[in-house]
């Protein structure tokens, strides 16, 4: 299980940025970075806002420890780190990479359904 401070660095590192790029864009400062980078403390509101405006990051995953859960209602799902970055990076690709990665999967479970 990631910490808070974890998950902001694991931003930073999937998005290819350095400290002083990212700090940047959130609107901190490089030394502020790396405190909370280092679970020193915990992110101002304008951060968190900051980090889901500019790297579509789920807040529930940032801000809840352990697995997420989502509930629109009708289910709940729990949601591991993997699957989070997954969903994350899914959400970026266009259609139609979104319907070959839908047929991957696809013939994945089917392969499992044979055996």
């Amino acid at each position: 299980m990631k910490t808070l401070g974890e998950k902001i660095k694991s931003i930073r590192k999937i998005n290819k940025l350095n400290q002083t790029e990212f700090s940047s864009i959130i609107g901190v400062s490089q030394g502020t970075l790396s405190e909370l980078e280092k679970d020193k403390y915990k992110p101002s509101l304008e951060t968190v806002i900051a980090l889901k405006l500019n790297f579509d990051v789920d807040l529930d995953w940032l801000l809840l420890e352990g697995e997420v859960s989502s509930n629109n209602g009708l289910y709940r799902v729990k949601i591991d780190d993997l699957e989070s970055n997954l969903i994350s990076r899914f959400r970026k690709l266009n259609v139609g990479d979104k319907q070959e990665i839908e047929g991957i999967v696809n013939l994945k479970l089917k392969r499992y359904k044979e055996n």
